[in-house]
């Protein structure tokens, strides 16, 4: 029998006990035990009580020096085995690292947890970039809209590295908005906005670069005039905050949106 006791889920020391346990196949397999979330010397003296007179182990991982110290103490007096997983490495590290560990449990955990929460966001981000499906409006934590070159999918990106999940829809002269953004409430959709000068800008350096010529419709001030005047008539038929871009870095526009959302004026 092999008692794994951990502050937190115990699933570094499992890992190690398995990849242990398999170095004996072809042996009577050994019964695991994992016990999780030991906070306080007593929990580790209820487990030793049932390990006593048993031929067993005890693998531990312990960040609080108390509990590492319960499991020697009381393992000492009952002649068991106990192995300490947590403790050499910490006190290793900290002859080398500049600070003292935290000594917070599950924090590895946790940061998996932060980690596949952005991943989930990009992911969110790409899959429902540009309008290509109206079906993640519900999911989304927030919507852009805008036209083209407001920095819709840089800002989407961004807020999802924030773990926040963003779709985003173009909104095009002409073509009527999709019917399921007049379903959402109106603090959950962001309109983004600039200055029909600014985009003239942008829109003939984007053709440059393209090498095609700045004096395409797509750049002509005139329609992109009504561009502009289109994308705020769906905007204040939404009834949902807007944000001027026209001469702000993406890092300012979601820290403004995540100012609207952390105030509760997005839903």
């Amino acid at each position: 029998m092999v008692f794994i006791l951990s502050d937190s889920l115990g699933e570094t020391a499992d890992l190690v006990v398995k990849a242990a346990l398999s170095q004996f196949e072809g042996s009577p397999p050994a019964k695991v035990r994992r016990v999780p979330f030991v906070a306080d010397p007593d929990d580790v003296k209820e487990v030793l009580r049932k390990a006593k007179g048993m031929n067993c182990i005890l693998v531990y991982t312990f960040v609080l020096p108390k509990l590492r110290e319960a499991v020697i103490t009381g393992a000492k007096k009952l002649g068991l085995t106990a192995v300490d997983i947590m403790g050499p490495v910490l006190e290793a590290l900290a002859n080398i690292m500049p600070g003292p560990p935290r000594l917070e449990a599950g924090l590895m955990r946790r940061l998996d947890e932060d980690y596949f929460e952005r991943i989930e966001a990009v992911e969110f981000a790409v899959r429902f970039d540009d309008g290509k499906d109206f079906r993640g409006f519900a999911w989304a934590d927030v919507v852009l809209i805008g036209i083209s070159r407001t920095s819709k999918t840089p800002l989407s990106l961004y807020l999802a590295n924030q773990k926040i999940k963003a779709a985003n829809v173009p909104l095009i002269s002409g073509i009527s908005p999709p019917e399921e953004l007049f379903a959402l409430p109106p603090g959950k959709i962001i309109g983004l906005t600039v200055s029909a000068d600014k985009l003239v800008e942008i829109r003939q350096e984007r053709l440059r670069t393209m090498g095609l010529h700045v004096n395409a419709d797509y750049a002509s001030p005139g329609r992109i005039a009504k561009e502009v005047a289109f994308a705020e008539e769906v905007m204040a038929k939404l009834g949902c905050p807007i944000l001027d871009v026209t001469n702000m870095a993406v890092e300012e526009v979601a820290t403004k949106i995540m100012q609207l959302i952390n105030k509760g004026e997005t839903l």
